[in-house]
């Protein structure tokens, strides 16, 4: 008799807000899974098990996220329960695992908060909200050496823009910074010139700017319409690297700074040694681009996070012997490896240590990373 499979789960979001970023995730599980059978399936106590994956479409809800979490649960009954995209989104679908003393494996919800409300059931894969920007104003000092105050623009719903503002002006004070300017605004606005002339008219030396990804974009462009940005020494919108904002933007988002979770190796952002677990990083790029083909989106972080997510389940789950919740959480409070994603290491809460993200800048039309040093491939320009 063949040995049974191993399924898992994941509510995604193929429509609504988050369409792109949602069918990303699931390109990037989809690979995994993929990647996965094709070497002969899962390894568990000495037995090689064929990985199945089923998905719903939670529309970037957290109502439809916390049904399609209930059924692939409840239903489904899934071995393995991925995230989706989105703070929020994740939020809802730990709410759901927890309920049921689950595991949620969490690629794709940076917000800080989820980890303390449940601490035993959830393994993060990416850097929290609040490290996303604690290296911008060491980054901002190398271009501008004499720089000293910061302004703040986020969207006032959501933890995740707080989270990121809080963490990037703790650190900035660190260094000395002085905060002259705090802006929120609803997440219903669309026209962001009177924001843009509230920071021009502050002339701050960093901008640390975070909103969805459509006022990312919005501000951005208010800020490139205005000729603005001669008046702002580091400007750094958190949307930066992604794909949408330099179609968006197109020659004018030359300039602004970003923090990154992944990075392609092409560009020189991960380290060439083989990873302890998984492929090297130019084949993990190479099955990326191939779903990124079926779906029809741009191959971009939550791809590889997602991934990588299925490595680190993949490996605790050899670790733990068994598909059980229970051995899988010891089994990745243990852990302490690398993947092509980097290093994996989670505190007692389940928040993500082990690794920090890259910063990049837009110039000449491509990604420049300029943080950290060792990975970087030129250096910060202020303006």
């Amino acid at each position: 008799m063949p040995p049974a499979a191993i399924t898992a789960g994941i509510s995604a979001s193929l429509t609504g807000q988050f369409a792109t970023q949602g069918t990303q995730a699931l390109a990037g599980l989809t690979a995994w899974a993929e990647y996965v059978n094709a070497a002969g399936g899962l390894t568990i106590a000495g037995r090689r098990h064929p990985l199945a994956l089923r998905h719903y479409d939670d529309a970037s809800r957290a109502d439809h996220t916390r049904r399609n979490t209930a059924r692939l649960l409840d239903t489904d009954r899934v071995h393995l329960l991925f995230g989706p995209y989105s703070a929020g989104l994740t939020a809802a679908a730990a709410e759901i695992a927890a309920a049921r003393q689950r595991l949620l494996w969490n690629h794709g919800g940076a917000g800080d908060a989820v980890y303390s409300q449940y601490p035993h059931h959830i393994i993060g894969i990416l850097t929290p909200a609040r490290r996303y920007l604690i290296a911008l104003p060491t980054v901002a000092r190398i271009a501008y050496p004499d720089a000293r105050t910061l302004a703040l623009a986020r969207v006032d719903t959501g933890a995740f823009a707080r989270q990121v503002c809080d963490g990037a002006e703790t650190a900035a004070q660190q260094l000395g910074f002085e905060t002259i300017l705090r802006l929120t605004y609803p997440p219903n606005t669309t026209d962001f010139t009177p924001i843009a002339r509230q920071i021009a008219a502050a002339a701050p030396d960093l901008l640390v700017a975070v909103g969805r990804i459509r006022h990312d974009i919005a501000l951005a462009r208010a800020l490139a319409m205005r000729n603005t940005r001669p008046a702002i020494g580091i400007a750094a919108i958190v949307a930066t690297p992604i794909a949408q904002f330099a179609q968006a933007l197109g020659t004018d988002a030359d300039g602004f700074i970003g923090p990154s979770q992944w990075e392609p190796p092409a560009a020189g952002a991960l380290d060439a040694s083989a990873p302890d677990v998984g492929p090297p990083p130019d084949t993990v790029l190479t099955l990326l681009q191939s779903a990124a083909a079926r779906y029809a989106v741009p191959v971009d972080y939550p791809m590889a996070q997602a991934f990588a997510a299925g490595l680190v389940a993949q490996r605790c789950l050899s670790d733990a012997g068994a598909p059980d919740d229970a051995a899988l959480r010891a089994a990745a409070a243990r852990a302490d490896f690398t993947t092509f994603y980097g290093r994996f290491r989670i505190d007692p809460t389940g928040r993500q240590i082990g690794r920090s993200v890259t910063l990049v800048q837009r110039r000449n039309g491509r990604k420049v990373i300029i943080w950290p040093p060792r990975l970087a491939d030129g250096q910060p320009r202020a303006g």
